[in-house]
């Protein structure tokens, strides 16, 4: 059987990855089980409003557009969110860039109410914690040999 590097396989996302070399493998399950855990979370409060009341952060001109209440419009991001955590326990290099792209967008809608610029702030870094995520995936998918 002859060992055949990651990237030399067709679909370089189809198979399980290697470890990392020191803190970077620790470093990338932190980030993997952060990021899965808490989009999961905040999607499923988007229901339930327990955490603050979600609608209040939707700027005024994105509910302009998007059809529905406020409320329902954070429904909406909820399964976005939920999906989102799931894709990056599934595959973590595509749930990473899927993962930043969505902070991008909620970045845009907080800096446009001209409030919560702190949590905008706070975005992105997540949105920097999303994108070492899906390097990290990278590099373990590149990094693993695979017999066949």
């Amino acid at each position: 059987m002859a060992l055949l590097h990651r990237s030399q396989r067709d679909d370089p996302l189809e198979a399980p990855a290697g470890p990392l070399p020191g803190g970077a493998e620790q470093a990338f399950w932190l980030l993997r089980a952060a990021f899965t855990v808490a989009p999961i979370l905040f999607g499923l409060d988007k229901f339930a409003n327990v955490l603050v009341d979600w609608p209040a952060y939707l700027a005024p001109w994105v509910d302009g557009i998007v059809p529905g209440t406020a409320q329902q419009a954070m429904w909406a991001v909820g399964v976005v969110e939920v999906v989102a955590g799931l894709v990056v326990a599934w595959r973590p290099v595509i749930g990473g860039v899927l993962v930043a792209l969505w902070l991008a967008g909620i970045i845009v809608n907080l800096v446009s109410t001209g409030s919560y610029l702190d949590v905008a702030l706070r975005d992105v870094g997540l949105l920097a914690g999303a994108l070492a995520l899906a390097l990290l995936a990278r590099s373990r998918t590149e990094r693993e040999p695979v017999t066949g």
